[in-house]
């Protein structure tokens, strides 16, 4: 199954150089969550093929306008294409009446459920639980109430070997114990442990999302061993005092968080439109934690799906 996460927009406050406002698209599964919606975020949606119709939840991580300005566009833009099914918006107080401001004030009527959940930004808890993953906002140190998000796929169903159905006539209850973890009992007293009825699961995956932030050591444990690590990278490290003076952070605390949270990837942007070559930035924070990469527009960071180590039992006769 997919996880995977494609910057649409890495520029900060203003577009630069071709780069956009801060705009994200986590896939898990199937089903897509969008990470901010900047100016121009519904044309990088089109740009790069994502299908708009399949967001059920946004997220906005906060009320700068480089990251929502774009949200009644994409709005509108849902409601001339007739969208029935209901939408979720994620936000810090006050956008639900900006929104509906704007809505009145230009006529807009939305054929579709709009909700807004508001987010508190002085404490870690779960906002969102759907079949597959668990969703939790954790805070930011900015100049307004910021909220990160931490995406945790659920621990998935084992899977029975194919040919132990059949060899053992399991019925629907067997099996399903099985896949809980349940060994097996068979008609002449023979116990048949669950190790050698199932395949080794797949480990979960996970990806946080931290958007404007000064450096904040606190978050790590928030976020422990997470598997991608999107944190804002504005300024160079030459940069630092203009980096703690805007809360904002540089490419290396980007890194020194990535290193203390123990993440296996990390993935700069938001970059400050004083840099046309990002080249410093990597190099920054790769010189601290070498599994770093730039995020670029369009381009899917992704992990792959793969089994917890262990042996698959013999089946018995």
């Amino acid at each position: 199954m997919e996880f995977s996460f494609t910057p649409l927009g890495i520029s900060a406050a203003q577009p630069a150089y071709g780069r956009h406002l801060a705009g994200h698209v986590l896939a898990a599964g199937n089903e897509l969550f969008l990470l901010d919606c900047g100016e121009g975020t519904q044309f990088q949606l089109h740009r790069y093929g994502v299908r708009r119709s399949r967001f059920r939840y946004i997220f906005i991580s906060h009320l700068h306008g480089d990251h929502f300005f774009g949200l009644i566009g994409l709005l509108t833009s849902f409601g001339m294409n007739d969208r029935r099914d209901p939408l979720t918006v994620f936000a810090p107080p006050g956008l639900e009446e900006i929104i509906h401001l704007q809505m009145k004030l230009t006529g807009t009527i939305l054929p579709f459920e709009l909700t807004f959940q508001v987010l508190s930004a002085d404490k870690k808890y779960r906002i969102l639980e759907t079949p597959s993953l668990e969703v939790f906002a954790f805070p930011l140190d900015h100049r307004t109430p910021t909220t990160g998000f931490l995406f945790q796929e659920k621990t998935i169903p084992l899977n029975i070997i194919p040919e132990i159905i059949d060899r053992y006539g399991l019925s629907f209850e067997q099996i399903r114990a099985v896949k809980t973890g349940a060994d097996l009992t068979l008609p002449d007293g023979r116990q048949i442990p669950n190790h050698d009825l199932t395949l080794s699961p797949y480990r979960t995956r996970s990806f946080a999302y931290c958007s404007d932030t000064a450096y904040l050591e606190t978050m790590a444990p928030l976020i422990r061993g997470v598997d991608i690590l999107y944190h804002e990278s504005t300024f160079r490290e030459e940069d630092a005092a203009l980096a703690k003076e805007t809360f904002h952070s540089t490419a290396k605390q980007a890194a020194q968080l990535a290193r203390l949270a123990e993440a296996e990837k990390l993935v700069l942007g938001h970059y400050s439109a004083r840099y046309l070559d990002l080249s410093g930035l990597l190099e920054e924070a790769k010189a601290i934690f070498p599994n770093a990469v730039l995020g670029e527009e369009g381009i899917p960071v992704q992990v792959q799906a793969e089994r917890m180590s262990g042996q698959i039992g013999q089946i018995p006769d």
